[in-house]
C-alpha cells in the first residue's frame, strides 16, 4: 500500500463499486480500506469495511468468506466498544452460517447475540 492511498476516497469508490454491481472489485476495495483505516486507528470505519466486504461476499453467496468478515467486523467492534455494530455483525455472521447449514454454529451465535444484547439493555 502506497501512502498516496486515500481511505475516504477508497471508501466511496467500493461504496460506488457496490452499488454498480461490482461485488468482487468492491469487497477488495473494501477490505484493503479496512486495513489502512485500522492502521490510521480509525477503527469505527475499519469494522465498517469489514462489514461491506462480508456484505459483497453475502451477495455472492461466499458464505465462508462473509463469515470470516462479519466476524473480524464483530470482533473488532466488540474490542474498541462499538457492541451494537458488532451485534449487527454478528447476526449477518448467522446468516452465513444458515445458509451453509450450519446449525450449531446458528446456535452458538444466537446464543451470543441474546447475550450482547441482554448487557446492552440492562446498561440502560
Amino acid at each position: 500500500m502506497s501512502e498516496k492511498e486515500d481511505p475516504i476516497k477508497m471508501h466511496k469508490d467500493a461504496n460506488n463499486l457496490m452499488d454498480a454491481g461490482k461485488l468482487e472489485e468492491a469487497r477488495e476495495l473494501f477490505l484493503r480500506t479496512a486495513e489502512l483505516y485500522k492502521k490510521k486507528q480509525n477503527y469505527f470505519d475499519s469494522t465498517t469495511m469489514l462489514y461491506k466486504a462480508g456484505e459483497c461476499s453475502f451477495a455472492l453467496k461466499e458464505y465462508e468468506k462473509a463469515v470470516e468478515q462479519f466476524t473480524q467486523s464483530a470482533e473488532l467492534s466488540f474490542d474498541k466498544g462499538y457492541d451494537r455494530f458488532g451485534v449487527s455483525a454478528l447476526d449477518y455472521a448467522k446468516d452465513c452460517h444458515k445458509a451453509l447449514g450450519h446449525t450449531k454454529e446458528v446456535e452458538e451465535l444466537a446464543k451470543k447475540i441474546k447475550e450482547v444484547k441482554a448487557k446492552l439493555e440492562s446498561a440502560f
